[in-house]
């Protein structure tokens, strides 16, 4: 038989590695998982074979329902093994549903659930893997199973205030450009080829309206280039560290959008925080993946300065007093909270609170947004409908004289 070089993780998080015999190198992963081994690699003549790791990432709703079924198989008291079965088998996402059936696998092998969920860092992010080691530890999987079900669920309903406050105005003005760049494309050079054969004296506007026609024209090649340039250039500039921190205080200074995304933050901070503390997880690792979570630049470094005053003994609320990101109402609610010995309950009704702020202020947002918008789309489209019909309102009053 031939032989295997591998190398893992023993159960106590040891490295381990070595050599085994076997028909193939399924046969060997299974009797690695057999003796409690996490495989990361197998290695076979000289040739090595990476385990394979299904990182593809999933829908956080499809998450959401996962963990929400997981939680009431748990309680029901089914084995772990059979939940997991049973959720891969049924779940409609093949991505996942590959997932769930390696984790399985390894669980069977003798890995705990947290390290076999690890393996899938973009399906389970390290926040999951957190509770549930804390929930493994503590002996509470399905109490912790239900917070992280309840989280996922209030943060994608974050994640969809985001896009209606972002995505609303955005398509607004994409369709009214592509509306003008229409009509300054195609329509405006048959009127002005029409009146050029008529040889009518043009109004102000209506020439101004064929000018711009014209030149839209001849650097509608450059525009496009401009733009595809444009965001490439966006894209690396804001993948680095600089970058990222001025657009992302840029965002929070928008006028009315910065305001929601400041909401937003405070929200996602405290529902994280709470979420983690209620969990068992220590607030010093609670605060290090609620910045890594935070999606803000700004707001990650704000964490982890707070982070750095309550490791030198500080309290929380002392040096989030101290940053212009958290209101003063939410820093003062956080002293009780750690005053009163009930800081998670604290943090819960703080997010609750930040939670209907946001969805009443993108309300608001929207309804505001929507008659300016009509109104700038209706204009500019309707002056240039004007525009370009004046000529002819003047050519039939002439005949009708």
């Amino acid at each position: 038989m031939p032989t295997f070089v591998f190398k893992g993780k023993a159960r106590d998080g040891s490295a381990v590695s070595g050599e085994r015999a076997g028909e193939s190198k399924d046969a060997v992963m299974a009797m690695l998982r057999r003796e409690n081994i996490l495989v990361s690699s197998v290695k076979e003549k000289g040739k090595e074979v990476a385990v394979p790791k299904m990182g593809g990432s999933v829908p956080a709703k499809d998450l959401a329902i996962f963990v929400r079924q997981f939680s009431v198989m748990i309680d029901a008291g089914l084995p772990l093994v059979q939940c997991l079965e049973i959720l891969g088998g049924s779940n409609e996402n093949k991505t996942f549903a590959k997932i769930l059936t390696q984790t399985r696998m390894d669980v069977e092998g003798g890995a705990s659930l947290a390290e076999a969920m690890r393996r899938h860092p973009k399906a389970f992010d390290e926040l999951f893997c957190n509770m549930i080691a804390a929930g493994e530890a503590g002996g509470i999987l399905d109490t912790i199973l239900k917070r992280l079900a309840t989280y996922i669920e209030k943060n994608v309903k974050l994640q969809a205030q985001v896009k209606g406050a972002m995505v609303y105005p955005v398509a607004v003005i994409c369709i009214a450009a592509v509306v003008i760049a229409v009509i300054l494309w195609k329509v405006i050079p048959v009127f002005a080829a029409m009146f050029a054969g008529l040889g009518a004296e043009l109004p102000l506007p209506t020439a101004l309206v064929i000018m711009a026609s014209e030149w839209f024209i001849r650097l509608l090649p450059f525009l496009v280039v401009f733009g595809i340039g444009f965001v490439i250039v966006f894209k690396r500039y804001y993948a680095t560290y600089a970058g990222r921190r001025v657009v992302d205080k840029v965002m929070l200074k928008l006028p009315v959008l910065g305001t929601i995304f400041q909401k937003i933050a405070v929200a996602k901070f405290c529902r994280t925080l709470s979420t983690l503390i209620s969990s068992g997880v220590p607030i010093l690792d609670g605060l290090e993946i609620t910045a890594k979570t935070a999606g803000n630049a700004i707001i990650e470094d704000t964490i982890m300065f707070v982070r750095k005053g309550v490791e030198s003994g500080l309290t929380l609320a002392q040096p989030l007093r101290e940053s212009a990101i958290f209101p003063s109402m939410v820093v003062q609610m956080i002293g009780v909270g750690e005053q009163t010995g009930a800081m998670d309950a604290m943090l819960s009704k703080i997010a609750d609170f930040y939670e209907e702020e946001v969805d009443q202020a993108v309300a608001n947002m929207l309804t505001l947004m929507e008659p300016i918008m009509i109104f700038f789309l209706g204009g500019t489209v309707g002056g240039i409908v004007i525009a370009m019909y004046m000529p002819l309102f003047a050519m039939i009053s002439q005949l009708s004289g």
